[in-house]
């Protein structure tokens, strides 16, 4: 390419990007204004698992159907068929079964009697928070649009990378 050309065409492109990043007012399709911080659509490892559960392919996980889903899970780490598994274990399952080993809920959420070992009933119980935190029209059954979490100003929000909330009144947060 010849130098003037070159020099014409990163003009026209600096202008494009300067342009582009003038402030605007949002456009009519709801998406937010530059600086403003966009909403996010999130899928919580847990609920990705719940989603997995739906049995009949009906697009809706029923509380008996969660049921079954976690029992079949804990069986498939529960190898020595002891009724229990340690933490290690629940890594295993939490990889296998969330995506992560560290993956939310963590083991000590999951430990109720603090004994260090995650039996069945322990694990039924905290999915059966977790269901009842995702029902959001409390009918039983989650659905797709349940288990999606929506989460705005995603990361730092409209704070600059770096900078530290204030506390009301005080100094700096540490």
């Amino acid at each position: 390419m010849r130098p003037c050309v070159r020099s014409a065409a990163l003009a026209a492109l600096s202008a494009l990007a300067c342009a582009a990043g003038a402030q605007q007012p949002a456009p009519a399709t709801g998406t937010p204004a530059p600086g403003q911080p966009l909403a996010t659509i999130v899928a919580e490892p847990v609920a990705m698992m719940i989603a997995a559960c739906d049995a009949n392919g009906d697009a809706i996980v029923s509380r008996a159907e969660l049921a079954t889903c976690v029992a079949h899970s804990f069986a498939s780490a529960d190898a020595g068929h002891k009724g229990s598994i340690g933490y290690i274990d629940y890594g295993d399952w939490a990889r296998t079964w969330l995506g992560d080993a560290n993956a939310l809920p963590s083991p000590f959420e999951v430990d109720s009697d603090g004994d260090n070992r995650i039996t069945l009933t322990e694990l039924q119980a905290r999915f059966d928070t977790i269901f009842v935190r995702l029902d959001r029209d409390h009918d039983g059954n989650l659905t797709r649009a349940e288990l999606l979490t929506i989460r705005s100003g995603v990361g730092n929000g409209d704070r600059a990378p770096g900078k530290r909330g204030k506390k009301r009144g005080g100094p700096e947060a540490p």
